[in-house]
């Protein structure tokens, strides 16, 4: 399967599932989401800022001083709720971009498969939440290839691969996606992996065996409940996702993770495509942190390194 087929359309995952599942409840399709600020200078808008990158951006960012993100924050260690504040790799990432940029990133939570849409709408500025770059995204297709909108642009700053989240002990043996033929699966709506479990399950068709039975739930961490109940084999998952819920919840004792190397994709900032300005800033920005150490130490902290990249691209997704 190719990375286009499995990255997640638009975010998700938790420090313990059960808690994640009752601050998923949480979130509104309104303007009034959970929000964040980056721990970025205070010092932001007007002429004086001597940010190294200030004057790349647009003149509306840098007179509010403020880049508003979208993000689903329930993707630990990606984005997570931490009491009021949202916290994890992206953040952490974003909080060294503001201080190459000048401004805060304020973070604001949302159902995932919303956040793009709202990018036109100038409710954010950016979505920032382990979103796969695809062609599909960039183009404003959905998953049967219908216009739905005017497409995004990326910023890739993180390579991901799938992760294959099973119940602990793996009862049944599942190794590969290939596995998963005959079974049920159960994967956020609205995110990639959706759209590649029902590829998957085409082809296992095509080949003979039996189709998957497909469970889409709003939040990643329903499915995981799902899976751990037993009354679904897997839960799809970017890889550092899958790898930190395994290790994280229930003290490591409620799931186990299998990787797919071979399957990695980028994950992107999206802008609106008329947002070049925005866009070419903050590609300049993550190629900055990434040259000054920062981007490294915000991936180590959350163990998620091994995604690290050595340059920004701007929609480099297949």
């Amino acid at each position: 399967m190719t990375a286009s087929t499995t990255r997640r359309t638009a975010a998700k995952s938790r420090i313990a599932a059960v808690g994640a599942i009752a601050v998923a409840g949480t979130m509104l399709l309104t303007a009034c989401g959970d929000q964040t600020n980056s721990d970025t200078p205070k010092k932001a808008g007007g002429s004086e800022n001597s940010a190294p990158l200030f004057a790349k951006l647009p003149t509306d960012i840098q007179k509010a001083g403020v880049i508003k993100v979208g993000t689903d924050a329930t993707y630990a260690p990606m984005e997570i709720k931490q009491g009021e504040k949202i916290v994890g790799v992206d953040p952490d990432i974003a909080a060294a971009l503001g201080k190459q940029l000048g401004v805060r990133f304020e973070f604001t939570s949302g159902t995932f498969d919303t956040l793009l849409g709202a990018l036109p709408t100038g409710r954010y500025d950016a979505v920032m939440s382990s979103m796969s770059d695809t062609k599909a995204r960039q183009e404003g297709l959905d998953s049967k290839g219908k216009k739905t909108g005017t497409g995004v642009d990326f910023v890739d700053y993180f390579t991901a691969s799938t992760g294959i989240l099973v119940k602990k002990g793996n009862p049944e043996g599942i190794t590969s996606v290939d596995d998963l033929c005959g079974k049920k699966l159960a994967v956020q709506r609205g995110t990639t992996y959706e759209t590649a479990a029902k590829n998957l399950s085409a082809k296992c068709a095509t080949d003979g065996r039996a189709k998957i039975s497909i469970e889409a739930f709003s939040t990643d961490a329903e499915a995981q409940t799902r899976v751990k109940s037993g009354g679904a084999v897997a839960d799809l998952n970017d890889s550092p996702v899958a790898a930190y819920i395994a290790k994280s919840a229930g003290g490591g004792n409620d799931f186990e993770a299998i990787a797919d190397k071979g399957d990695a994709g980028p994950f992107g900032i999206a802008v609106d495509k008329k947002n070049t300005q925005l866009r070419d800033a903050l590609r300049d920005a993550v190629d900055a942190i990434i040259a000054d150490g920062t981007y490294k130490a915000a991936l180590d902290k959350w163990g998620a390194g091994d995604g690290a990249v050595t340059k920004a691209v701007v929609n480099g997704g297949s």
